[in-house]
């Protein structure tokens, strides 16, 4: 039986992951070579043709953008594996590319082990080309045999993420999935289905609402329906969620002549403000293209993301952190802020539902910023104010406030 919300406390794995904040999600498959968001299954496998796939391009992109984790599509609805299962021949050991002998996920494991990255898998459940698929009972043991493969093949994962597109209203026996996920990497994190881990934020446009709490007992099924999943009894209540977009707009693999897509650093800011500086993980989609490298557009946008981000938050002009209703940062001497940024020690749980900043000015307190769920991150933005002594007060809660950190920030930007 679950807790109740205020006894609700994540595992040590749900705390580093956490921690990461910053993942890259990598939608590469058949679809890339056919122009497809969706494929049906029936693609040509040989279309699968990457001229100089470079894997290592992909996870050095990550890690000098200060992504931290890599999740890569090992098999989308389409059905073709990126890797050379032994479930089926529509798979990379079918195709002329590289004489059949390949492994995405071999090659893209390596790299994020060597650039210092955590490596994931995203395994789709639908499956449009596996003959087996109407047969329950045979496709979950198929759904099992890949799943094993992945797990035990390609050194220790991050993140499964279970994608619940195309499977609205279907039954898979996520019992057995969660167990042989549990089984063979206990620390992997599994994503929105089954007995999650980690949820959903029900959008894929990264944003997160403002109230957005750790503990849930239920998240949205995909975007194709409001339906909520049922989850199975064992889910821990401490569930927090992960945000999902792609760097261009609606597009998850790559299209050519795409690039007035993109999104714009402003917009990506936005993204960031709503999702980490909300209190969760942030997933951004970049895809690599028909020669199996990411976009040069595309990179010299996600590292200006990287960058602004750095220039924004990775310099504060105090940090204070403590137990208590109430904390007060005093800073040397006055100086202008404009960004708060509030991290709750939550090994101890979540605890604050509603808080306000104030900073001082002349002998008056002047309230800056109110807020109710804080979690993991909360980033908090006001007008530019000159001051010395800035106060953290929480107005409600559940048992004493535990705050991991209290900063305040100067960045100049306007929004």
């Amino acid at each position: 039986m679950n807790k109740p919300d205020e006894a609700a406390k994540p595992t040590k794995q749900q705390r580093n992951w956490q921690d990461l904040e910053l993942g890259l999600f990598c939608h590469f498959g058949i679809n890339t070579f056919n122009g497809k968001e969706w494929g049906d299954g029936t693609d040509d496998p040989d279309a699968f043709h990457p001229t100089s796939m470079d894997c290592l391009q992909w996870a050095r992109t990550a890690k000098k953008a200060g992504f931290k984790y890599l999740i890569l599509t090992a098999k989308h609805h389409d059905g073709f594996c990126l890797w050379p299962t032994k479930t089926t021949d529509y798979s990379v050991k079918s195709v002329t590319w590289r004489n059949g002998k390949g492994d995405v996920v071999r090659e893209c494991a390596e790299a994020c082990r060597q650039e210092g990255i955590h490596f994931g898998i995203y395994l789709s459940p639908w499956d449009r080309h596996e003959p087996c698929y109407e047969n329950k009972a045979a496709y979950d043991q198929f759904y099992l045999e890949q799943l094993k493969e992945l797990l035990t093949g390609y050194g220790p994962l991050i993140e499964l993420w279970f994608d619940g597109a195309g499977s609205e209203g279907r039954q898979y026996d996520w019992k057995k999935i969660c167990d042989t996920v549990t089984e063979y990497q206990p620390d992997a994190m599994i994503f929105n289905m089954g007995r999650p881990t980690i949820r959903w934020v029900g959008n894929e446009d990264g944003l997160a609402p403002e109230t957005c709490r750790n503990t849930a007992s239920e998240a949205r099924a995909s975007m194709f329906t409001e339906d909520m999943l049922t989850w199975l009894p064992d889910t821990p209540k401490w569930v927090p969620a992960e945000c999902d977009v792609p760097i261009r707009k609606k597009h998850w693999f790559w299209h050519p002549d795409d690039e007035g897509s993109l999104l714009s650093l402003e917009e990506l800011m936005d993204i960031y403000y709503k999702s980490v500086g909300r209190g969760t993980n942030l997933l951004l989609n970049v895809s690599p293209d028909r020669n199996g490298l990411f976009p040069e557009t595309d990179i010299k946008r996600l590292l200006e993301f990287g960058d602004e981000i750095r220039k924004r938050f990775s310099k504060p002009v105090k940090t204070v952190e403590g137990p208590g209703k109430s904390l007060e940062l005093t800073l040397e001497e006055p100086a202008y802020i404009d960004h708060a940024v509030i991290m709750e020690e939550i090994s101890e749980g979540e605890r604050i539902k509603e808080y306000k900043l104030e900073a001082e000015q002349r002998g008056k307190w002047i309230e800056l910023a109110r807020g109710t769920s804080v979690g993991h991150r909360k980033i908090n933005h006001f007008s530019r104010i000159m001051t010395s002594r800035v106060r953290l007060t929480v107005l409600s809660c559940e048992n004493q406030p535990l705050i991991r950190s209290f900063s305040v920030y100067h960045t100049e930007v306007d929004l």
